[in-house]
């Protein structure tokens, strides 16, 4: 197999005050593949992403990003991914395309056209007629969808995901879960906190459940099979939380 684009060794976070947010947790997500983290707040589910981003150190072990760990070579590791926020921070004084222009030449990717930017815009799902208006009358699911452009264009090997789905309306949801379907049909690796169990069922290639900051369960589609994923998860974290 080839090697993980993320991978997660022993990683381990206890904050200053004692807290441990993250208990040895280890995973792997190859290229072609979304791994969907579940958990409640305060899972761990932040703090893992946090650290693959390089926003945080770990205490112990190692976030790595095609075999280059986030924390000894930030800048090297950052090159690798894009991330999507859940609240995707743009300028509203910006209409879509100038904000696709000004994010996508700030990570030094110079060379698009305004064609190309309209096309990943469509591509997107956000209607030409959009593309020229400023993002302070957006809704959070067509924001979402200028913040997914923008990773599609840096062309990042890694993409991560923080609760993509929150707040978006239902058409919006099955549209966003439909692009990350494409994404990962063409080769990219995508690593995602949800609370939206229906979602990760439906297209993650593995499932691992967070608890109080250990990985509970971890299961691919295939070990899953016709199991109820919410039985699962009321299991797993009703079976941990003593």
């Amino acid at each position: 197999m080839s090697q993980p684009t993320f991978e997660a060794v022993n990683l381990t976070k206890r904050y200053e005050d004692g807290v441990l947010a993250l208990d040895h947790v280890s995973f792997e997500v190859h290229p072609g593949q979304i791994y969907a983290m579940l958990g409640a707040n305060g899972a761990g589910k932040t703090t893992t992403i946090n650290i693959f981003l390089n926003f945080l150190e770990p205490t112990e072990g190692e976030a790595r990003i095609n075999g280059v760990c986030t924390h000894t070579d930030p800048l090297a590791a950052k090159a690798q991914i894009a991330y999507v926020s859940e609240n995707v921070m743009l300028y509203p004084a910006f209409t879509a395309m100038q904000n696709l222009e000004y994010f996508t030449r700030l990570g030094g990717r110079d060379h698009h056209t305004k064609d190309e930017y309209h096309r990943v815009l469509e591509r997107v799902g956000l209607q030409r007629e959009a593309h020229d208006k400023r993002l302070r009358g957006f809704s959070k699911g067509m924001r979402q969808k200028c913040g997914l452009a923008i990773a599609i264009l840096k062309d990042a090997p890694a993409i991560v995901l923080d609760e993509p789905t929150s707040g978006l309306d239902p058409q919006a949801g099955y549209e966003f879960t439909q692009l990350l379907t494409a994404l990962r049909d063409e080769g990219k690796a995508i690593l995602m906190s949800t609370h939206d169990i229906f979602r990760a069922r439906e297209i993650a290639s593995t499932v691992g459940i967070l608890n109080r900051g250990r990985l509970v369960m971890q299961r691919s589609a295939a070990e899953l099979g016709g199991a109820d994923l919410e039985q699962l998860y009321l299991e797993h974290i009703a079976g941990h939380a003593a």
